[in-house]
């Protein structure tokens, strides 16, 4: 089969077998990552050198075993397909060393960049949003790729240290991503992760499959949107859109009072937040939430979509990004607040209702009727927030699944706020004492 290859012999015989084979006309500066994926199907590589040669085009790669080495020479020496990189023909042979000496494979060398392999009949289908709520648990993630190879779906998610990037590995390692965090059709994905031989991704657009988060003026891929200017569906079947460091957040079913005061605890779970302004519109209520960036923007959105502020499903909370970047907050209510001023004074303030709750009361509940009243004597007042509360009223179901407060994706150290009977529980970002204990990442994790 040696006529498939007429201008140059793809393979020199000269050589004895060894377990390292040399490799020649790479793409420039081609990764550790593309050569280890080469060899994988005839075995383990052991060890590599890449970037040889003064064109930097040229390789070695070292199998854990002879035959693994010689499986490959052999393959490709009877195959009319010759091995390819990136659509380069590469050219093998034997080398004439039997070992790589002081070089270990990234893999091997902890660093801030992490290679991971999503394993699935549906890991294509992995959003890179999952990709991002999971790793960010343990720290920032400055930008993350993702990928398809031989090997499957995979993705390169960059720390700010190798500090980080170990802790995310051994914590994630094997494990599988949680079922809240997939679509319904979505089957099981596991995770493999290594450590890259990379230090800074480079990523020139924000799309669906490159994501930097230390740069939220980046243009949009050009092939993230079509001919109409309008974003086109991802992989995982949800339209792009751009992120934002502002929520628009609408409510529905609002059987009880959602108040400004209200709004302020459920999203400063998840970080503080600067401004909030409430209007109605179309017949319900909508928020406008600030945060200082658009990290802690994307991981509230993509915590808080779909899930209810209070049990039984009442005040169901939809959040998309909003155009803007920062409010306009001309005085402090009970409809809008700028929370980075200092003790900001309020004007013509409505009763604080904070604390209305879903519980049985005498009489039929207070509900909601479009506008947010004092009740009136013949209506009950619902219970407020009191010293007592933290003991003295059993605990409610929750309408946001316990993963959410219980995960091990949570950042270590997080505790669920205290909230009041029926409304969802939210990590903590004060002093507050924690209400659970949360688990470590353990065997019982995935429960």
């Amino acid at each position: 089969m040696m006529s498939s290859v007429s201008t140059q012999p793809q393979f020199r015989y000269t050589q004895p077998p060894s377990k390292v084979l040399h490799l020649r006309n790479l793409p420039w500066e081609c990764p550790e990552e593309e050569l280890i994926e080469l060899g994988k199907p005839f075995g383990k590589v052991v060890n590599t050198k890449c970037n040889v040669g003064t064109n930097r085009n040229q390789a070695f790669i070292e199998f854990e075993e002879l035959n693994q080495a010689i499986a490959m020479i052999s393959y490709y020496a009877s195959s009319s397909e010759p091995a390819q990189v990136r659509g380069k023909t590469v050219y093998l042979q034997y080398s004439n060393r039997q070992e790589i000496v002081n070089n270990k494979t990234a893999a091997d060398v902890a660093g801030n960049v992490l290679l991971v392999t999503i394993e699935g009949e549906d890991a294509r289908l992995v959003s890179i949003d999952v990709l991002h709520l999971v790793f960010s648990a343990f720290g920032f993630v400055h930008k993350i790729t993702t990928f398809e190879k031989t090997a499957g779906f995979q993705a390169l998610v960059q720390f700010t240290d190798a500090h980080t990037a170990s802790s995310a590995k051994n914590a994630l390692d094997g494990r599988s991503i949680p079922r809240y965090l997939l679509p319904e059709h979505v089957g099981p994905c596991n995770l493999r992760i290594t450590y890259s031989g990379h230090t800074d991704l480079s990523v020139k657009f924000q799309s669906h499959r490159s994501r930097d988060y230390t740069n939220p003026y980046l243009p949009v891929a050009p092939s993230a949107i079509d001919g109409s200017g309008q974003l086109i569906v991802g992989l995982d079947g949800k339209k792009l859109e751009p992120e934002s460091n502002v929520l628009l957040a609408s409510i529905e079913n609002m059987q009880y009072a959602v108040t400004l005061d209200v709004l302020q605890m459920v999203f400063s779970a998840f970080g503080p937040v600067q401004k909030i302004a409430m209007f109605d519109k179309n017949g319900g209520l909508q928020a406008l939430i600030q945060y200082s960036d658009v990290q802690t923007a994307v991981v509230a959105k993509e915590a808080l979509e779909g899930h209810c502020i209070y049990d039984g499903g009442f005040c169901k909370l939809h959040i998309s990004y909003s155009r803007h970047t920062d409010l306009s907050i001309k005085v402090n209510n009970d409809r809008s607040r700028d929370y980075t001023l200092p003790n900001p004074t309020m004007v013509s303030p409505q009763p604080s209702i904070l604390g209305q709750q879903p519980v049985s009361v005498v009489g039929p509940p207070v509900q909601y009727n479009g506008a947010q009243y004092p009740p009136t004597a013949e209506q009950p007042l619902m219970p407020q927030r009191s010293a007592g509360w933290g003991t003295g009223v059993p605990a409610v179901p929750q309408s946001m699944p316990q993963q959410m407060y219980g995960n091990p994706y949570m950042p270590p150290g997080t505790m669920p706020r205290q909230m009041h009977p029926g409304m969802m529980q939210f990590p903590s970002h004060s002093g507050l004492p924690p209400t659970a204990t949360m688990p470590s990442y353990g065997s019982d994790w995935r429960q």
